[in-house]
């Protein structure tokens, strides 16, 4: 599997609150966001059932 990159615009603030929780948590910036990612993605498959691509 591939790693893909992606920007994303975000406050000062917000960034400086983000780096606080991850490091509370013992992670980067970038696994923080990975993770809370993550979370959102299974909070929506347990609604909304797995979510599939048809790849060839």
């Amino acid at each position: 599997m591939a790693i893909k990159s992606l920007s994303i615009r975000i406050d000062d603030r917000m960034l400086d609150k983000l780096h606080v929780v991850a490091a509370y948590e013992g992670r980067s910036a970038n696994s923080e966001i990975l993770i809370l990612i993550r979370d959102e993605i299974e909070k929506y498959e347990a609604k909304h059932g797995e979510i599939t691509f048809d790849r060839k």
